[in-house]
């Protein structure tokens, strides 16, 4: 189909799809959860070792809810986000953020447009006007770890203007993982046409030199979901074996937490 004849929602989602598929794979922000990892010094040893970056049980530095466990609730954005379920703890700083933010409309609506910053002149300005038609109302951004450090989780917000403009963000979304050919993860049963996961490459076996044992690469899952108005992307890592359901179920619960956002899960 030719630029001259394509409709409008078809010439959204292939601007949407290829600026995004140039960008971090199916990530809003970039870094992804701090982790290292941890050589040993013995290389009879089996057992992988991993060490998180240290969570924390405080909120970012100057929040009046500064040292809520469950997370802070004092704005309509952050009472959207999952307060921090059992087995849980606020995690590792989302890079350049802390642990538990919300980024206002303007600064969100920025990090989406710097996703399309490879493109120049009139693809570049389509781009941002496509951006600025999402109408983005605010960002909202949470990290949790497992208590027994098996896993760590990001969770992601996003409001916009209207239901249409979420879903077809969604849909392009799901596009991308398909191109990409990315293995898809665990279905979330009552939430199947909302809800899509997907598994990064598979993590290589960790090489021996000079017979000290390094840890295996991690792996991470992401899923995007979509309530209402509101996106929601939740991205995750650990170590094999990688509990995939346990992504799924916290996806579940924010979902579920969206719908009564005065309820904690």
């Amino acid at each position: 189909m030719s630029e001259k004849t394509e409709k409008p929602g078809s010439r959204k989602r292939r601007i949407l799809l290829n600026v995004l598929a140039s960008a971090v794979v199916l990530g809003l922000v970039g870094g992804g959860v701090a982790y290292t990892a941890v050589t040993v010094d013995r290389a009879d040893r089996t057992a992988p070792t991993v060490a998180w970056a240290e969570p924390s049980a405080t909120a970012t530095a100057g929040d009046p809810a500064a040292g809520a466990l469950r997370g802070r609730a004092s704005t309509p954005m952050s009472k959207l986000l999952l307060p921090v379920p059992e087995g849980y703890t606020l995690g590792a700083d989302i890079e350049g953020y802390g642990n538990d933010v919300e980024v206002p409309a303007k600064q969100a609506a920025g990090l989406l447009k710097q996703s399309g910053r490879s493109f120049y002149g009139k693809k570049r300005r389509a781009y941002e006007k496509e951006i600025d038609r999402l109408g983005i109302q605010g960002m909202a951004m949470r990290a949790y770890a497992k208590e027994d450090s098996t896993l760590q989780a990001e969770v992601l917000i996003l409001r916009m203007k209207d239901k249409k403009s979420v879903r077809e963000f969604f849909e392009v979304r799901k596009d991308m993982a398909e191109l990409l050919d990315l293995r898809k993860g665990p279905k979330i049963k009552e939430h199947a046409k909302n809800s899509a996961c997907y598994l990064g490459p598979k993590p290589e076996k960790p090489k021996h030199d000079d017979g000290v044992e390094r840890t295996p690469d991690l792996q991470d899952m992401t899923c995007s979901a979509y309530d209402g108005e509101v996106m929601v992307t939740v991205r995750a890592f650990g170590a094999e074996p990688f509990d995939q359901q346990a992504v799924a179920d916290l996806v579940e619960k924010q979902l579920r937490h969206i719908e009564s956002p005065g309820e904690y899960v």
